[in-house]
Formats: C-alpha cells, sequence, structure tokens
C-alpha cells in the first residue's frame, strides 16, 4: 500500500434512482398486484458500494460513474457527497440517468430491474486514469461496460487490488477474469459463473481463475477463500430484517475498504459481514448504510477475536 494513498478506495460502477413499492408478495407472470407508496431514492450498486466504503469502512472514496442531466442525478449526487465520497470526477451523459424498479415483501426481499441510461455511457478518461493510478482497491461491478471495466483494471498501479462483484450475473471474457485479485459473488451468481453443480464445485472453479473469492450467503454470511488457504465461514450476526435492498453492496464497500486500509480478507469480511447486517435493519439501500462507529460496534460484539477497527 502506497504511503500517498493508504486507504483509498475508487469504485467503478453504476449510479441509479430506485423506485421501491411496498407489496404484500411478488407478482406471478401477468399479475397485477396493489403495493404501498411509491419511494424515491438514491442507488446503483456501483454508488452503493462507494457510500458505504466511506461511510461504514471510513476510506478516501471516490466514485466514477455517469449519470444524466435531471433530477435523478441531483439526487444520487447529494447522497454520496453527505457520505464523504469524491464526486468531481462523475461524468455526464446525454442519456437519462439510470433508474431501478424495486419492490419489496413485509420479510425485507426484493426484485430489482434496471434500466442502465447513463451507466453505459461511463468510460475511463485521463482524469479518471490519473484517480484510479492513487488508489489501494478498485472495486467494479457489471452494471456498467465490460469494457470500462477492463480499462479501470489497466489504470491501477502496480500491488493495488481490483475487486470485481460479479453482479448482476453476466458471462466474462478472458481478459477480466485474468485482471482479477478478487471475486465477489452471491451464491446464485458463483453457479451461474462456472455452470456447477453445487456451491463446491463453483468455489474451486473460481479458484483456478482468481486468486480470492467471496460467496456471499444472505443471512448466513459468506465464505472466504483464497488459493493455497483453507476456506473460512463467516457467519453473519443476527438481526431483524427490514430491506434487503443494497445490504450486498453495503458488503462490498466495506469490504474494499478495510482492504484498502491493510485488514487480511477475513478480517475484512467480517467487518463487512457486521455492516451488511446492519443495513438490512433499515428500509432503503443508501440510507441504510450505517456508519463506521455502528459497524464496529457490531463487529467488536460479533467477532470479540478480531479487531474492530476504526470507529
Amino acid at each position: 500500500m502506497s504511503s500517498a494513498a493508504a486507504g483509498a478506495v475508487v469504485v467503478v460502477g453504476s449510479a441509479n434512482l430506485d423506485l421501491v413499492v411496498d407489496v404484500p408478495r411478488h407478482p406471478g407472470a401477468g399479475e397485477t398486484i396493489l403495493g404501498g407508496d411509491l419511494r424515491r431514492s438514491p442507488g446503483g450498486k456501483g454508488a452503493n458500494q462507494a457510500v458505504a466504503a466511506a461511510r461504514a469502512g471510513g476510506a478516501s472514496t471516490t466514485f466514477l460513474g455517469a449519470l444524466g442531466n435531471d433530477d435523478g442525478a441531483e439526487i444520487l449526487l447529494a447522497s454520496l457527497e453527505r457520505a464523504g465520497v469524491r464526486t468531481d470526477l462523475v461524468q455526464r451523459s446525454a442519456a437519462a440517468t439510470g433508474t431501478a424498479l424495486i419492490s419489496v415483501t413485509a420479510d425485507g426481499e426484493n426484485t430489482i430491474i434496471v434500466a442502465p441510461g447513463a451507466n453505459g455511457d461511463l468510460r475511463i478518461d485521463a482524469a479518471a486514469r490519473a484517480r484510479l493510478a492513487e488508489a489501494d482497491v478498485v472495486l467494479a461491478q457489471l452494471e456498467i461496460p465490460l469494457e470500462t471495466v477492463l480499462a479501470a483494471a489497466a489504470a491501477r498501479r502496480p500491488g493495488a487490488v481490483l475487486a470485481l462483484n460479479a453482479a448482476p450475473s453476466r458471462d466474462l471474457p478472458a481478459p477480466v477474469w485474468d485482471a482479477l485479485d478478487l471475486l465477489v459473488v452471491n451464491e446464485h451468481e458463483a453457479l451461474d459463473l462456472t455452470g456447477a453443480p453445487d456451491q463446491d464445485a463453483a468455489l474451486a472453479a473460481l479458484l483456478a481463475r482468481v486468486p480470492a473469492v467471496v460467496i456471499t450467503l444472505g443471512s448466513a454470511g459468506c465464505l472466504v477463500a483464497e488459493r493455497g488457504r483453507p476456506s473460512v465461514e463467516v457467519p453473519s450476526p443476527r438481526v431483524p430484517a427490514v430491506d434487503t435492498t443494497g445490504a450486498g453492496d453495503t458488503f462490498c464497500g466495506v469490504l474494499a475498504a478495510a482492504l484498502a486500509a491493510g485488514e487480511p480478507l477475513v478480517a475484512a469480511a467480517r467487518r463487512a459481514a457486521a455492516a451488511g447486517a446492519l443495513a438490512v435493519t433499515r428500509p432503503g439501500a443508501q440510507e441504510a448504510v450505517p456508519t463506521a462507529a455502528e459497524t464496529a460496534e457490531l463487529a467488536r460484539a460479533g467477532y470479540p477475536d478480531v479487531a474492530a477497527g476504526p470507529s
């Protein structure tokens, strides 16, 4: 880790305006159901993860994303800036700001449809390359073009970690696999990426391509695996679930921040699991991200054998 950029995270990804409706259950094909009031809130995997890295992880965080010229863009910029995320390199597009249509049931489970909009126009320009070269961890997802992910990978400095949250799941070309230091996926994405019949086979297949893998398991926590080391199960603290929207993004952002601060992967995953657990106790995506102090407190309570880090 460079002394000039210790603890620096650059998140390269999407920003969406979330349109959220509470529903008694998710509708079937061709079915119409009545839901609750419509809520508009800031979201998008990239923006959510940047907020989490800055707020719950405590890292110096830059968001590289693309927004339209509409009121949704202003809502997203305001949320990022309130969390302490650097937004000076956010790009503007003639396309509309990305939008996510989200339904949430009473037990906190959600379904999401994304209209990418401006996210498809994100490119790595000279200013972005310079900021990426200062990062300790570069974190990306798959709601942006794959060529943008590859360009971000090429811009990082030697020794910096490239972490990919491979969501939503899609086929990855060999150059993307070859660039990765860390892959973060949920159990369904792990199976989709590998075609494996079960989690163990999927993990083995992923480790053949990536040096380190974290498979998130919802309320069960996560599985951490590194080549040449036994895999480690990290449980999640038990909490009442209100809304799972953005919990995985909170996990990814805090994981990146902890790694940027020099924490080993398993300890970083424990901090991330604590933050993700807190996020499901509140409605919304970015609004639900806990503070660094809240995350540290739950990490101390849930994992007393591990240093809880900044508070």
